[in-house]
């Protein structure tokens, strides 16, 4: 399964980039497939693995900040595989054909 999740802390003001670092370490030190982009960060894995690393993110976001908005999104999938980056090369060879 693939999890675009974002992790908003509330009522530290309007720089988050600290809090956001946080739950992207989290994520990143887990060792399951990931990218990050402006919006979300995305992980791959098994259900259990990926919602402990979710929740272990939000955690650590809440570990400095009085509140934690989360916006969650999944995709689940029986047997599928390295999603993460064959979606988005499935995109770009068809960008390519034109």
């Amino acid at each position: 399964m693939i999890v675009a999740f974002s992790v908003t802390p509330i009522g530290v003001g309007e720089g988050v980039s600290e809090y956001v670092a946080d739950a992207v370490r989290v994520v990143r030190e887990s060792g399951l497939p990931n990218s990050t982009d402006a919006m979300f960060t995305s992980i791959e894995g098994e259900w259990d693995e990926v919602m402990a690393v979710v929740k272990a993110a939000v955690d650590a976001v809440a570990a400095k900040a009085p509140r934690v908005s989360v916006t969650l999104k999944a995709d689940i999938r029986a047997g599928v595989t390295d999603g993460l980056t064959a979606k988005v090369a499935a995109v770009e060879a068809k960008l390519a054909e034109q």
